[in-house]
């Protein structure tokens, strides 16, 4: 196996053990597979190339081009030309997942479920700090600056887990790191092996006179240094930055302990969140309230609607948000023949509750609440606008109790086609089991109403399911599927099950989340708390609308519609809204009322920027400006490394070996060699002098420098040379080689501080050239378009005359 090779695979092992520490962020591990197999691709793609001595550019360009190929395949082989080739479509799906998998990041807590989008981001990323290993360690022979990209994507890892990484995944990105190290080293080693620099006078004999255990191993200790460096501020780093948490009723920050604490709810998680809530040994308030309800045990406070089923999760479907009415519609599909009472409710929320979407009970008629909300009308939720948030928030509701009888809802008509359409759709991906035993549940009843309620019979009492809040979460097919056969789970499985299976038997169905009514408190007031979090199925019947289920046994009330000979009100006599409410409402303006008239009419209010909810001035984010932010984060990340690429690169076509044996060839190598020397001593701050002779330039970079030894006498070597190029009358063959450039080149490094190492490498003052040599042709163009002005202008004066004699 040849040094380069061997330096491929460490570089592709390194960048997969420091991607282990990513593992802890979502729930399953099989994207690492994945993720494994493209980089595999892509430093295979590497090593081959190199192997043909393409250019370091062509080399890194084909590598390129083949990770977004491979990427492709893995998650827009439908939309790309022939299944593989990235064509408009293609990029367009990629920048839909890349955003889907900010939103998702933004939404779940860790773990979090493995959705499309997140996994593009994960295995993306892993092939983008993956290639930039490679490019630097292998291609540019690098190893060191290597620890830079895997120390990233540690640190990042190491920021979003909960508590940071753990200690089993640091010690693999470290030894990955050393692994690399030790691999260019031994590169290093059977390239120049070690130089014997005679047996010392003084002290140490043979061991003495080795110059590997002195200078010539300088490299790789500096490496070593660098490697220590690096493995400090990934210890340093995860400490300052905070474990990121969240997610719908995430009151804790931690789960199950060892959190920031707080109460805090920051995003919408509706499954790993509410499930760690409910497993907390306090009972956390969150908010209390006060109602005037005649059924205070059917009063669920709900905060959003989960109706888009793409597979692998339940989520809200992106929609348009409206400024707050004075009064909210009517809600959809309900009738005037079925019974309504009219309540008010006011709501104080807790200070430690920060959540985007407003509990409001379902559905609500007029919302009176301060500060920037917008209003959401398929969910019937508001939304907060510009950081809004419920802390705190004190709030007054009045709301509908909508009341049908089983007969109404037995007699429902067939809903709209497009409302069917949208909310009875499911991923081809669901088991035939679900549809199957949603059949078999309901095989005896004759309508929707029969069939739904069959459905929540089955699932609190006949199927003799178990209710446990330590089940392993998951709300994809495959949970749904688990959920059947093992027939123990909680709030979220049994309500997204009943909801997939009312799809399956074409009933519009989604899942609420948010809160059931509480506890009663001395004063009158309801407390709510962590364990009252709660989801629940929706099932839509035309002529009442949305209609709450309780599937989940223990929790929750079983609506009174669902029971056998249930008493109803008279729906041509309904009850009248009481007067007063249980406490003073306040009186604060509303979202609308809060925006001045001229502002709203020319849209000045803002937009939201909560998940599931989108302005109707926007229309999502076009795939050009994801791929320009992608090119812009790209360029920001590789322009600082610009100028240590630029030397490296110089360096290699200088000390290249050139396949030509004449005078000009030799002469040429010469003076290769010493511009290297005079920008490698520029680089560590003896800058160069152009007036000087060869011969006093070298004593000069000698005594600047601090050289002695065999640095010192390459350095006078090579300036030799360079007076024979310059003044002999017939140069000959004259030999440079580029073994005292190297030699020269460690011994400025040996004699440096650390600082000036890491100046040289990083930010190497010669890099100026570049900007001299753009300035110089810049000129020279100038003073070409001159020239070729004034002989045109010089044409026309002598073309006029004889035109004007013709």
């Amino acid at each position: 196996m040849s040094g380069r090779t061997r330096l491929a695979l460490c570089a592709f092992s390194a960048t997969m053990m420091a991607a282990g520490a990513l593992l802890p962020l979502v729930e399953t591990s099989k994207w690492v597979l994945q993720a494994a197999f493209l980089l595999a691709v892509q430093s295979g793609v590497g090593v081959l190339a190199r192997r043909m001595r393409l250019a370091r550019i062509l080399t890194v360009s084909l590598q390129v081009l083949v990770t977004l190929l491979t990427l492709t395949v893995a998650f827009a082989r439908e939309h790309a030309l022939f299944g593989v080739l990235p064509g408009p479509q293609a990029v367009q799906r990629l920048a839909e997942l890349l955003t889907t998998g900010a939103d998702d990041v933004s939404r779940y807590a860790i773990p979090a479920p493995a959705t499309d989008g997140i996994q593009l981001m994960l295995i993306g990323g892993v092939l983008l700090i993956g290639l930039a290993v490679d490019v630097l360690a292998v291609t540019f022979r690098a190893a060191a600056p290597a620890g830079l990209p895997l120390l990233a994507l540690y640190s990042v890892a190491a920021g979003l887990s909960d508590g940071g990484a753990g200690w089993l995944w640091f010690l693999l990105a470290a030894c990955g790191y050393l692994l690399l190290l030790l691999a260019e080293g031994r590169d290093r080693l059977s390239q120049w092996g070690r130089v014997f620099g005679g047996v010392s006078r003084t002290s140490g004999g043979l061991a003495a006179g080795m110059e590997g255990s002195g200078r010539a191993l300088a490299p790789v200790r500096t490496g070593r240094r660098i490697g220590v460096v690096a493995l400090g501020i990934a210890l340093v780093v995860p400490a300052a930055l905070p474990a990121l948490d969240g997610g719908l009723l995430d009151g804790t920050g931690g789960g199950s302990g060892g959190g920031r604490g707080g109460g805090t709810i920051s995003a919408v998680n509706p499954l790993v969140s509410l499930q760690n809530n409910l497993n907390q040994p306090e009972n956390r308030e969150v908010m209390t309230y006060r109602t005037n309800s005649g059924s205070p045990q059917d009063f669920y406070l709900r905060i959003m609607a989960l109706d888009q089923f793409s597979g692998g999760e339940w989520r809200p479907s992106t929609r348009r948000l409206k400024d707050v009415p004075d009064r909210l519609p009517q809600p959809a599909g309900l009738g005037g023949d079925v019974a309504v009472t009219e309540i008010r409710t006011n709501i104080s929320a807790s200070r430690s509750y920060q959540q985007t979407y407003l509990p409001l009970p379902y559905p609500a008629s007029e919302v009176d609440v301060q500060g920037r909300w917008r209003y959401e009308p398929a969910g019937r939720t508001l939304v907060g606008d510009d950081g809004q948030t419920t802390r705190g928030a004190r709030y007054e509701v009045s709301s509908l109790v909508v009341e049908p009888t089983a007969a109404q809802l037995a007699a429902s008509m067939e809903p709209p086609s497009d409302l069917a359409r949208e909310y009875t759709r499911v991923p081809p991906s669901l088991p035939d089991v679900v549809e199957e035993t949603a059949e078999r549940v309901t095989r005896d009843a004759a309508t929707d109403y029969e069939r739904a309620v069959k459905l929540q019979d089955w699932f609190a009492s006949e199927g003799e399911f178990r209710y446990d809040t330590t089940v392993t979460s998951g709300t994809g097919t495959a949970a749904i599927e688990r959920f059947l056969r093992d027939k123990e789970g909680f709030c979220v499985h049994f309500s997204f099950s009943m909801a997939a299976m009312a799809r399956t038997l074409g009933i519009p169905a989604r899942v609420a989340v948010g809160f059931t009514p509480g506890t009663v408190q001395a004063d009158g007031s309801v407390s709510v708390g962590l364990r009252d979090a709660h989801a629940w199925p929706e099932l839509y019947f035309e002529g009442v609308g949305w209609t709450r289920f309780e599937p989940t046994p223990s929790r929750g009330s079983t609506p009174a519609y669902t029971l056998p000979d249930t008493p109803s009100q008279d729906p041509s006599d309904p009850a009248q809204p009481t007067d007063g409410a249980s406490a003073v409402p306040t009186a604060v303006p509303s979202a609308t009322e809060s925006c001045p008239a001229q502002m709203r009419q020319q849209g000045e209010c803002g937009a939201s920027t909560a998940p599931g909810a989108l302005d109707s001035t926007d229309s999502g984010t076009p795939a050009g400006t994801v791929v320009l932010w992608v090119l812009g984060s790209l360029l920001v990340l590789t322009l600082p490394l610009a100028p240590m690429l630029w030397r490296m690169r110089a360096r290699g076509l200088r000390l290249a070996s050139s396949g030509g044996r004449t005078a000009a060839d030799a002469a040429a190598r010469v003076m290769a060699a010493w511009r290297e020397i005079t920008d490698t001593a520029w680089d560590h701050g003896i800058p160069p002098d152009d007036s000087q002779t060869p011969r006093k330039a070298a004593a000069r970079v000698v005594r600047l420098g601090g050289l002695d030894g065999p640095a010192a006498a390459a350095v006078h070597r090579v300036a030799g040379a360079v007076e024979q190029v310059l003044y002999a009358p017939d140069p000959g063959l004259v030999s440079s080689s580029a073994e005292d450039v190297r030699e020269v080149r460690a011994g400025l490094w040996a004699s440096a501080g650390p600082w000036s190492r890491l100046r040289a490498t990083l930010a190497p003052r010669s890099a100026v050239r570049v900007i001299w040599a753009v300035s110089e042709r810049r000129a020279e163009l100038g003073r070409r378009w001159s020239d070729l002005a004034g002989r045109a202008r010089r044409t026309a004066r002598l073309r006029r005359p004889s035109r004007q004699q013709g």
